[in-house]
């Protein structure tokens, strides 16, 4: 699986319904629940009358990981959820995931950094998880 500077990234060749769905189950198997879902091309269209493909910004937490990590630092609410986007791209989707491990790289407590590297563990797993169920058949 590829890894940028920040993010974890997947592409897929399932349309963006299917990825969809395939990631909220594999997140829901690392034990991620999305409280957040972000609709941002329906946004656009409403507010803005923009067309723009299928993003969806979906807020993903762990909440074992999010009460440990909320007992060491009371502001690490302020990086909580993690993001993961989904998005058409050229006949794809793309599933992509903010690094955990970035996000608390500034907090200057290295009590939370055992915890990001659980959460990017469990986010990279659903995103492998992702590529096995959205794999093209053979």
């Amino acid at each position: 699986m590829p890894v940028a500077s920040a993010e974890l990234r997947v592409r897929v060749p399932t349309p963006f319904a299917d990825t969809v769905a395939a990631v909220r189950e594999a997140l829901a198997e690392q034990g991620f629940g999305v409280l957040t879902e972000i609709d941002v091309r329906a946004t656009l269209r409403a507010k803005l009358d923009i067309e723009m493909e299928d993003y969806l910004i979906l807020g993903a937490c762990n909440p074992m990981l999010a009460h440990r990590a909320i007992g060491i630092h009371r502001q690490i609410g302020l990086l909580l959820p993690c993001n993961v986007v989904v998005r058409t791209d050229n006949g794809a989707t793309i599933v992509e995931a903010i690094d955990p491990d970035i996000l608390v790289a500034n907090t200057q407590q290295p009590a939370l950094q055992p915890i990001a590297q659980e959460a990017r563990a469990g986010l990279a797993a659903a995103l492998d998880a992702v590529v096995k169920r959205c794999a093209a058949p053979a």
